[in-house]
């Protein structure tokens, strides 16, 4: 079994946030729901996302979160959860992410791997890289 390497890009479909405690004070807390939708060697046009997000100044910081995706991979379908860590600050996100373990479904059963994306301000879609497995 060995890695294969997918690229693609990926677009914000919806973005919800909420404040935990005080909206005013620095550092803060927030939550958000987030839809993506992915194209390219992930297929998923509906994701459901969660991050805990931490303001550390204006408009930069830390979050982590899951993301729920149902589609396929390479043309494998099935669904798996990502676990996501990132930074943000005034020119952009970014991320790395690796699959949940045990998360994969359907074809995607025994699906491991890992990857990671970079986001500028003002960009309509972001590209990912994600490097896989599956058992």
């Amino acid at each position: 079994m060995s890695a294969r390497t997918t690229t693609g890009r990926f677009t914000f479909a919806d973005w919800q946030e909420q404040p935990i405690g005080s909206a005013d004070s620095t550092p803060r807390l927030a939550r958000s729901t987030v839809v993506n939708a992915f194209a390219g060697g992930i297929e998923a046009g509906a994701t459901d996302a969660g991050y805990t997000i931490t303001y550390t100044g204006e408009g930069s910081g830390s979050y982590t979160g899951l993301e729920l995706l149902s589609g396929s991979v390479d043309g494998r379908k099935g669904a798996f959860v990502l676990e996501q860590r990132g930074t943000f600050d005034a020119s952009g996100t970014r991320c790395t992410f690796e699959v949940v373990p045990g998360s994969g479904s359907g074809e995607l059963a025994g699906l491991s791997g890992s990857g990671a994306f970079t986001y500028r301000h003002g960009d309509t879609s972001v590209a990912y890289e994600f490097r896989y497995t599956v058992a």
